[in-house]
C-alpha cells in the first residue's frame, strides 16, 4: 500500500500517538499546516532515503519525512513541534551530503528540502542589482543547488566568488558549515559572502537577518551546523564573471618548499588585486596511488609513468594546484600575469602541467568523476572522511607524523588527500565557524572511499591521526566536525562555546533542530 497521506491524517493518527505518545494540540500552526498540500511520508522508500547519507556509515530511521510544498510548510511544522506539549526533533536534509548522520532525525521528522525545488511556485534564484552602487546579488532559496546558482548568475554575466569543490549540494547546507575551497584564501569561505538571510528559527519564526538586523541570529546561523534555524533564503554577493581559466599543477618532493610556495602565493589575497591567483589548493600523492583521482583527471596519461616514478622515489609527493581567471579583456595578458605569479617557485623541474578550460568546466570539475563512479556502481559506498584545520606553525610536524608515518605505515588510504592554506582575516569571527587562532592555517581533507566491509580501518586511521595531534599538542579544529560527547563539543568551540550555547537557548530552546549533530542531545 502506498502510504503517502496528507499531513493531518497520518500526523494525528500515527506520529503523535504511536511515536511520541503525546496529546494532540491543534494550534494555529497546525491549522495552517492542515491547509497546505504538504505530504508526510512514512513509506519504506522515503524513510530509507532519509536514514542514510553520503557517508554510508550511519543509519537513523525517522518517523516520517516531510515534503513541503512551500517554506510555509516548514514554518508551520517547526511551530507545531515547538508549541506541542511533547516537542519532536526535526532535521533539514538537502542533498544528504553529510558523512556521519548530521542531517538525520531518529524517530523525528526529516524535511526533504529538495521538495521545495520541485514544488516552488516562484523562482528559487533571483538576481538583482542595487542601482545606487551597481552591485549585483542573488537571493537564493536554501534548498537550491550551487550549480543552479552558477548557471542563473552567469546569465547576467556575474557569479559568486567563493565555492565548494562540488556544486551539487545546497546553499543552506554549505552555509550551515562554512563552505570552503581553493578560493577561500582570497574571498573567504562562503559564509563570508552572505549579506542577508531569511531563517526559520527553532521556535517556528521566520526572521530576516543581516549584520545590522537581527545580527545575533545572522552570525549564529552561518557555520552554526543547523542548530539555530533553517535557511529559507540567502542573499549572496556577486561579482563580474570570467569566461576562462588557466589551470596549473606543479609537483614537489620537498614539503617545506611546497608549503613555503603556497604561503607566498596566498599572501597576495586582496579581493580586487589583479596580480593575485583566484584559486589555490594542494594534493598529497602517495607512491601506491594513481596521479589522478576520481575528482580530477588532470595529468596527461603519457606523463603518468614519470610522475609515478617520482612518487616511488619519495614515497610521498605534493601537488600545488593554482588557477587564474581571465576573459576577453585580459586574454592577451593572462600568460604574462601567470608567469610573474609563478616565477621563482621551487617545484620539481619538468613537472609543471597546464590546462586552459572554461570557467564552468573548472568549477564543475568534480561532476565528471562523480558520474563515472555512478556508472560503475562505485558512488554509494562508505566515505569515512576526516577534514581538519591545522595551524601553520605545526604543519611540518603534521607532515612528519601523519603523511610520512601514519598514512604510509597503515597503507590503507584510498581517495584524494587535500592540503591548502587559508587566511584567518578572510573569516568573520562573529560567525559560528571555528578555526585555528593563527593568521595562516591549513585545511587537510582525507576523502576516503571504502567498501562496506572495511570502512572501520579507515576510521581507525582517522582516530590515530586525531590522537597523534592531541598528544603532540597540535591544536587542530575539525571541519564538518563529528563528536560523541558534549564535552568534546565544548573543547571544539573553545571560547565560542558560551555564545553558541546561549544562542541555542535563544533560538531553539527546546532543542528541536538538527539532532544528528549530537551537540545538545549527547
Amino acid at each position: 500500500m502506498n502510504e503517502n497521506l496528507p499531513i493531518p491524517a497520518y500526523f494525528i493518527i500515527t506520529f503523535f500517538i504511536s511515536r511520541l505518545k503525546s496529546s494532540i494540540n491543534k494550534s494555529k500552526a497546525w491549522t495552517a499546516l492542515n491547509h497546505q498540500p504538504n505530504t508526510l511520508r512514512h513509506d519504506p522508500e522515503a524513510l530509507t532515503l532519509a536514514s542514510s547519507d553520503y557517508g554510508n556509515m550511519v543509519k537513523e530511521i525517522p518517523a516520517a519525512v516531510l515534503e513541503p510544498s512551500s517554506i510555509n510548510g516548514v514554518v508551520h511544522l517547526i511551530s507545531y513541534a515547538y508549541n506541542n506539549s511533547a516537542p519532536f526533533q526535526i532535521a533539514a536534509r538537502g542533498q544528504g551530503h553529510s558523512v556521519r548522520g548530521q542531517a538525520m532525525a531518529k524517530n523525528g521528522v526529516v524535511i526533504d528540502m529538495s521538495a521545495l525545488r520541485r514544488n516552488r511556485k516562484t523562482p528559487g534564484i533571483v538576481v538583482s542589482r542595487r542601482w545606487t552602487t551597481g552591485e549585483f546579488y542573488a537571493d537564493v532559496g536554501g534548498e537550491q543547488l550551487w550549480i543552479d546558482v552558477l548557471n542563473a548568475t552567469l546569465a547576467y554575466g556575474v557569479t559568486p566568488v567563493s565555492w565548494t569543490d562540488y556544486l551539487y549540494i545546497t546553499v543552506g547546507g554549505t552555509l550551515s558549515n562554512g563552505g570552503i575551497s581553493g578560493q577561500s584564501f582570497r574571498y573567504g569561505p562562503q559564509v563570508s559572502n552572505v549579506v542577508e538571510m531569511d531563517v526559520v528559527t527553532g521556535k517556528g519564526n521566520m526572521v530576516t537577518c543581516s549584520p545590522k538586523r537581527n545580527s545575533e541570529l545572522f552570525h549564529a546561523v552561518l557555520g552554526g551546523l543547523g542548530q539555530f534555524g533553517i535557511i529559507a533564503r540567502a542573499r549572496i554577493a556577486l561579482e563580474p564573471a570570467p569566461t576562462r581559466v588557466k589551470w596549473v599543477r606543479m609537483l614537489y618532493s620537498n614539503f617545506s618548499a611546497f608549503t613555503k610556495d603556497q604561503e607566498r602565493l596566498i599572501s597576495l589575497n586582496g579581493r580586487k588585486q589583479t596580480n593575485a591567483l583566484n584559486y589555490l589548493e594542494g594534493l598529497v600523492l602517495l607512491h601506491h596511488g594513481s596521479p589522478d583521482s576520481w575528482r580530477s583527471s588532470f595529468f596527461p596519461p603519457s606523463d603518468h609513468p614519470r610522475i609515478i616514478s617520482l612518487a616511488n622515489q619519495n614515497s610521498v609527493i605534493y601537488c600545488l594546484e593554482v588557477v587564474k581567471y581571465y576573459d576577453d579583456h585580459t586574454q592577451s595578458t593572462i600568460d604574462k600575469e601567470l608567469e610573474v605569479l609563478l616565477e621563482g617557485l621551487d617545484y620539481e623541474s619538468g613537472f609543471k602541467f597546464e590546462k586552459d578550460v572554461t570557467y564552468v568546466e573548472f568549477l564543475n570539475r568534480v561532476r565528471n568523476g562523480e558520474l563515472k563512479l555512478k556508472s560503475k556502481g562505485l558512488w554509494d559506498v562508505p566515505h569515512p572522511w576526516l577534514n581538519l584545520f591545522v595551524p601553520r606553525s605545526r604543519i611540518l610536524d603534521f607532515e612528519s607524523g601523519v603523511f610520512k608515518d601514519i598514512v604510509l605505515r597503515r597503507n590503507v588510504t584510498r581517495g584524494p588527500i587535500l592540503i591548502y592554506p587559508m587566511n584567518r582575516s578572510k573569516w568573520d569571527d562573529r560567525n559560528s565557524t571555528v578555526i585555528p587562532d593563527e593568521e595562516v592555517f591549513y585545511t587537510i581533507g582525507f576523502l576516503h572511499s571504502s567498501g562496506f566491509d572495511d570502512w572501520k580501518k579507515f576510521e581507525e586511521q582517522n582516530q590515530e591521526i586525531l590522537e597523534y595531534c592531541g598528544k603532540s599538542g597540535i591544536e587542530i579544529k575539525q571541519y564538518l566536525p563529528h563528536y560523541k560527547t558534549q564535552t568534546q563539543w565544548i573543547q571544539h568551540f573553545g571560547s565560542k562555546w558560551t555564545t553558541f550555547r546561549d544562542n541555542k537557548f535563544k533560538f531553539d530552546p527546546k532543542h528541536i533542530l538538527s539532532p544528528g549533530q549530537n551537540i545538545f542531545n549527547s
